[in-house]
């Protein structure tokens, strides 16, 4: 493993990420001090933090050690787990009487209480995230009619991973869509699994709300 190219990726992902070392070493879960030593080639890149940036960021190993192929995989799609049923019990993640779509749809998001229908609880499915109702078939067939998602809000939208799957929460609509790269920074493309559907290009500021899509749940009560 070449360190200083190793670096130099490390260096690329920030200014991609937007974040300073200090928020990059949180992101990864690293000592903020050992990071800065390691920027500036003080300390070896060692396994450990290659693989925390693998795990925690979703990129590529072979990418990132050895700079073969890209970053992130292109339309790469979340782990698909199938279930038998959504459990009564208190315990796993909740899943929401809610409905994302797949196409189009005027509708607001709100998880309250009331609005939980049952449970998942398996492993692969952080307890934290919430797990909605998808419906429509513009990202068949990786995400098909009635799958549910498993999803965790992003609080900072300035940290996009180009070519995965959000959960999109414009004015009048929020749809499942990959989110890839725009050559006009202030603008993302909207892009469907389905070829039927046209990408779509709109203005970041538009985005007022964004969910990255965790898992693809699908229930199957043959099980």
């Amino acid at each position: 493993m070449d360190n200083q190219s190793v670096i130099e990726r490390v260096k690329y992902l920030m200014s991609e990420m937007r974040l300073r070392q200090n928020a990059f070493a949180k992101r990864i879960g690293t000592d903020i001090s050992n990071f800065s030593k390691l920027i500036n080639g003080k300390l070896p890149v060692s396994d450990s933090l290659v693989n925390r940036i693998v795990v925690n960021l979703g990129v590529s190993k072979q990418w990132l050690v050895a700079g073969e192929g890209t970053p992130f995989q292109k339309n790469e799609a979340p782990q698909t787990i199938v279930v038998p049923q959504i459990s009564e019990r208190h315990k796993g993640s909740p899943v929401y009487d809610i409905d994302v779509t797949a196409g189009a749809l005027s509708r607001e998001m709100t998880f309250a209480d009331d609005s939980i229908i049952g449970y998942v609880n398996v492993p692969g499915v952080a307890s934290g995230n919430k797990i909605v109702r998808v419906s429509g078939d513009s990202m068949k067939p990786v995400i098909n009619d009635g799958d549910y998602l498993s999803i965790r809000e992003i609080t900072d939208m300035s940290v996009i991973f180009w070519g995965q799957i959000y959960v999109v929460l414009l004015d009048d609509y929020r749809m499942v869509k990959y989110l890839r790269r725009h050559e006009d920074n202030s603008m993302v493309i909207l892009r469907s699994e389905n070829p039927q559907y046209d990408d779509i290009e709109l203005p970041r500021t538009a985005i007022r709300g964004l969910f990255f899509v965790s898992n693809i749940i699908h229930i199957d009560s043959r099980m």
